[in-house]
């Protein structure tokens, strides 16, 4: 039994605060305020009559709720109720609110809420989950690949099939790439952003290598050019987790869909070119979308318009370029190679290990977070591109590895191995730039010997070699021990010999 009586002795008797009330029956403070106040809307007064009991008072302040026929009360809309919980910042005491403005006598918030989640329950699995307008796009590769034919040599190609799903509208994007690879999935990602008009907030793939370069349950490692792409468009890339389906349901209900709707439609088809397929899975891919739901109202592409569109962020500016990132140690030249191509940095960096950003048109160079050089791409193999400003003034750091110094260290080795090092030197813009090719030939006497280098540089300054590796080749064949063709002839063809008749003989 509610201790009414107690309460309104305590304050209009002895005048008590709220506070002191709740301490003095152990209730709380918004409890004694709820009683007074159902008081003065009883409109009772202080003391009470005697024939009033403790029941009376307290049917007087707690009257029963009027009933109504279930008949008379409105049923909500349970599917719109649905729809409207996808959208940002909607909850379902808003939403009650709303019913019972437009229907007083409608139910209760328990009730509504009991037989909301009752009525999702009756849903499919899929759409058992709650998603936000424009908050997740779950994306995957489906398992199966589609063939297209080589017009000339009949040779088939299997051509991966990338999926994406929004997860409150389902709305589906599809297309054929010719692989999983990183450049693949980097261009899937910004064709799809370019397909939805718009940006999501969380990008839910799953551990391929292309996104997660190393799978962890709490800290999963993104591949550089992943989480660069989805720092250029805003994007928090959320990996699933290992052997957890649930966690990216949508991707799989859409592969499955996509397999379903698309890819068996055209297991019969031929194709001749991955343009020819993509168009071929772009129209279908607009029959999938405006089909209607089974058990909701709509389809996908309505539901997209309705609920997801309005809610992604805005395309950048500029599509993402991309590049790959690959770490890069600075020689002693002060150059890093990159795909047979040396690029200068800060003599200052010698040693140091930097992060290299190469797109199809720059490098860059980065320590520590911070670009320290930046070059046009190159594609000639074997040459140097250096920034003046990258180089020492006067090399006094490497005072000892001068052009002086290499060719000292090779005259102690021998004449030729000193013209083989002087004729490095000079095939070069900057000395220096011979400084790696003249290191590996002087060391390679530590393995093969002084006299055998000796031996093949004398062979390299006749045919004019200055390239380390056929130096090395030549070592590794045992060529210092093979006499040249001249050599051999002069030593099989004397000037004169008793057996030789000559050409007198013939007249």
């Amino acid at each position: 039994m509610r201790k009414i009586n107690e309460v309104l002795r305590l304050r209009f008797e002895l005048h008590c605060s709220h506070r002191e009330i709740a301490r003095g029956i152990g209730a709380a403070s918004s409890t004694v305020a709820d009683y007074l106040r159902r008081f003065a809307e009883a409109r009772l007064s202080w003391p009470l009559s005697a024939s009033l009991s403790e029941a009376d008072l307290e049917a007087k302040l707690f009257p029963p709720a009027p009933s109504v026929p279930l008949r008379e009360r409105a049923m909500p809309d349970w599917a719109a109720v649905h729809a409207e919980m996808r959208k940002p910042a909607v909850t379902l005491m808003l939403l009650w609110q709303e019913y019972r403005g437009r229907h007083p006598q409608g139910f209760a918030y328990s009730w509504f809420c009991e037989h909301y989640r009752a009525w999702v329950g009756r849903l499919d699995l899929v759409m058992r989950q709650e998603h936000r307008a424009g908050e997740k796009l779950f994306v995957d590769y489906a398992g199966q690949s589609v063939p297209i034919t080589d017009r000339h040599t009949g040779e088939l190609r299997p051509a991966a099939i990338f999926v994406a799903v929004l997860g409150a509208s389902n709305y589906t994007y599809a297309e054929a790439t010719w692989s999983q690879e990183l450049a693949e999935w980097i261009g899937s990602h910004v064709r799809c952003f370019e397909f939805l008009g718009g940006v999501p907030e969380i990008a839910v793939p799953d551990n391929l290598k292309s996104a997660v370069t190393h799978a962890h349950r709490y800290e999963p490692e993104l591949n550089a050019t992943y989480a660069e792409l989805a720092r250029h468009y805003g994007v928090a890339v959320i990996p699933a987790r290992a052997a957890r389906p649930r966690d990216k349901a949508k991707a799989e209900a859409g592969v499955q869909l996509v397999e379903r709707w698309i890819l068996a439609r055209l297991r019969n088809c031929q194709f001749f070119s991955l343009a020819q397929l993509n168009a071929a899975i772009a129209q279908l891919l607009v029959e999938l979308n405006t089909r209607a739901f089974k058990k909701l109202p709509g389809s996908r592409a309505s539901a997209f318009q309705a609920i997801d569109r309005p809610a992604l962020k805005a395309l950048p500016n500029v599509p993402f370029e991309y590049a790959e990132w690959k770490k890069v140690r600075v020689h002693l030249d002060y150059h890093i190679e990159f795909a047979h191509h040396y690029y200068s940095v800060p003599h200052a960096l010698v040693g140091k290990e930097l992060h290299a950003r190469v797109s199809a048109t720059t490098v860059e160079l980065f320590h520590r977070g911070v670009r320290v050089a930046s070059h046009i791409r190159s594609r000639s193999t074997g040459s140097f591109t250096t920034c003046p400003e990258h180089m020492p003034a006067s090399h006094r750091e490497y005072a000892k590895w001068t052009p002086e110094r290499m060719r000292q260290w090779a005259a102690t080795i021998g004449p030729a191995t000193a013209c083989v090092i002087s004729a490095i030197l000079a095939a070069r813009r900057h000395p220096q730039q011979g400084f790696r090719s003249c290191l590996g030939v002087l060391r390679l006497g530590k393995h093969y010997g002084n006299d055998r280098l000796e031996a093949v540089c004398q062979r390299a300054h006749r045919l004019h070699i200055t390239t380390f590796k056929s130096i090395e080749s030549m070592l590794k064949n045992n060529l210092d021990r093979v006499p040249l063709l001249d050599e051999v002839a002069t030593q099989q063809l004397p000037l004169s010999h008793e057996n030789i008749r000559g050409p007198e003989y013939y007249h």
